[in-house]
């Protein structure tokens, strides 16, 4: 009797230490989380995963489940379609009509929505005794809840029997409608298979607009069918710098890179799948070296121009009185139409020095013939390559802008520029992004402009870290941008905004520019754990924040990087 008694404590205590629990607390935070850690239901191999068969968004979804699951805990759950007896259960719901009609606002979709981001990304999520219920208004949702749930489980070492999932009620959608991070592929030319690597981190993050940095002065990526040579030849830099540029010491190895249009598809159906949307770049007039260098006739000087092999601000743009130059843009921009169908086109606009305009017969004629003259009004905060005051060089980029903008309207897109885009006055629909600050960002909304807000400052995740350089891989060595500082950001500015103006900020990004970023691990070890700083600046509200509880949460996190392979900084600060 007593030894059978033993083998039956034995047996409890080895079913017991399969037996991992389950945490919700995860980065970024839910909005609301009420668990009761007193019961749970216990998760096993051969249970199912219900979920509406004829909704292929919903297939996928329970397909991201059933792989995640199995992935971190070794538990196998079955797809059981329309079994509303399975144990884990997907379900899209209807909302309930308001009382009283909302004032309409933009998704990052382009959908109209009763208010910010309600109907297409809050979820519900459920554990009780018969199991987990997910419900959401659309598919986005399911797909949040779904990676919430994927946070929230242990990372087992070896594959379990099962996980104890304690009882829950979650209630969730993020604070902004526009969540985003960008990548700089034009300094360094980065693979398709790290591009969707990178758009997985962002979904693990609630991440849901991937801005994609496709030309540059040193490389120009995306295929243009009409004008083949240019990715052909603009791709290629003869040399790197590698060096301080004053020392002017260079590799001398050839450098190059670019996407077919079809590679771009590929990136945009993959982004699709995780609810993610790609927000290409083509930046004018200023950092078009590249384009120069295949095209020189459409510079103020004539050239000869290399593809650069410097870092920094290029005095070489785009001649803003020469016709030639709005016919290239609309090719260029007409086919990048034709393959990413975001709702928001960058069209960049910073640095873009008018030292060339002032000189230039071409620019000088445009701007006389357009009636322009310069007035003093400082709209920006000042930055490499920028004017100050609304000089009629920066009117003449503001002519350009509205041509673009209304050849953009005209596919139904809107368009977003970096911060200078001000100094000549803005645009009328144009979205800005205040990278020098965020007085660039508090100007605009007062102008009634969409604004996302992405300074230096807090949201440039090229930047160190850590205080001590030798601690880590040497990229800029300027400021330091730490996960608390990140954390620290608010992007609403109470202080300076109205509640009205407040509603014209669309969101947040962080950016990961890549001058002294050459591979993918480096990239991730810049972006990590910064992003799960940053996913709580854009998903959070602003009393839910705490970078104590934040630290505190980020382990669990660190055991999912592990888990999925990706490099990060195992330090904070």
């Amino acid at each position: 009797m007593k030894k059978k008694l033993l083998t039956l404590l034995w047996l409890l205590s080895a079913f017991g230490a399969s037996a991992q629990r389950a945490n919700y607390n995860i980065i970024p935070l839910p909005r609301e989380v009420k668990v009761d850690t007193t019961q749970f239901f216990t998760l096993s191999g051969g249970m199912g995963i219900a979920y509406d068969a004829g909704n292929d968004e919903c297939c996928r979804i329970a397909s991201f489940l059933q792989q995640w699951v199995k992935e971190l805990t070794g538990v196998s759950l079955e797809l059981k379609p329309g079994d509303r007896s399975a144990e884990v259960r997907l379900a899209l719901v209807s909302p309930a009509k308001p009382k009283g009609k909302k004032k309409a606002s933009k998704s990052p979709s382009g959908n109209d929505l009763s208010s910010s981001n309600d109907n297409l990304e809050n979820y519900t999520m459920k554990v009780t005794a018969e199991g987990v219920e997910i419900t959401a208004y659309a598919p986005t949702g399911l797909f949040r809840a779904v990676e919430t749930l994927r946070k929230s489980l242990p990372v087992k070492k070896d594959s379990g029997r099962e996980v104890l999932l304690p009882f829950v009620t979650i209630n969730d959608q993020p604070r902004f409608a526009y969540r985003g991070v960008l990548l700089d592929c034009g300094r360094h030319f980065f693979s398709i298979d790290f591009i969707k690597q990178f758009l997985d981190v962002m979904a693990l993050h609630g991440c849901n607009q991937f801005h994609w940095h496709l030309t540059e002065d040193q490389g120009w990526r995306f295929e243009v069918k009409a004008l083949p040579e240019l990715a052909e030849k603009g791709s290629i830099r003869e040399k790197t710098v590698i060096g301080p540029a004053r020392m002017r010491i260079y590799d001398n190895v050839p450098y190059g890179g670019y996407y077919t249009q079809e590679e771009c598809r590929e990136v945009v159906r993959y982004a699709a799948e995780r609810y993610i949307n790609v927000v290409p770049e083509i930046d004018m007039p200023g950092h078009m070296q590249s384009v120069l260098h295949v095209y020189p006739n459409l510079g103020c000087t004539g050239g000869p121009y290399p593809v650069s092999p410097n870092w920094g601000v290029m005095r070489e743009v785009l001649c803003g009185g020469n016709p030639e130059t709005l016919t290239f843009l609309k090719t260029v921009f007409g086919e990048l139409c034709d393959v990413f169908p975001s709702p928001y086109i960058h069209i960049g606009g910073d640095e873009c020095p008018k030292e060339r305009w002032q000189k230039c017969a071409k620019c000088q004629s445009k701007i006389k013939e357009l009636g322009l003259t310069s007035e003093p009004n400082d709209n920006g905060e000042g930055g490499r390559g920028s004017q100050d005051g609304r000089s009629a060089e920066n009117k003449l980029q503001t002519y350009i802008n509205h041509e673009i903008e209304q050849f953009l309207a005209s596919r139904g897109r809107s368009i977003i520029g970096w911060d200078e885009i001000l100094s000549g006055g803005l645009t009328e629909n144009a979205i800005v992004m205040s990278w020098r600050g965020t007085k660039g960002g508090i100007e605009a909304a007062r102008q009634k402009h969409r604004v996302i807000m992405s300074p230096n400052v807090y949201a440039y995740i090229d930047h160190p870290q850590l205080k001590d350089y030798s601690r880590q891989p040497r990229t800029t060595d300027s400021y330091i941008v730490s996960c608390s500082k990140m954390y620290s950001f608010e992007p609403l500015v109470p202080e300076e905004l109205t509640e009205e103006e407040s509603h014209s900020i669309l969101g947040v990004q962080a950016n990961l520019w890549t001058e002294h970023i050459a591979y993918p691990e480096h990239a991730l070890y810049q972006l990590l754990p910064r992003l799960g700083a940053m996913s709580e600046v854009q998903w959070c509200s602003p009393e839910q924040k705490d970078f104590e509880s934040f630290k505190a949460r980020l382990p669990q996190l660190k055991k999912l990087y592990d888990r999925i392979g990706v490099v990060y900084c195992n330090e904070v600060e």
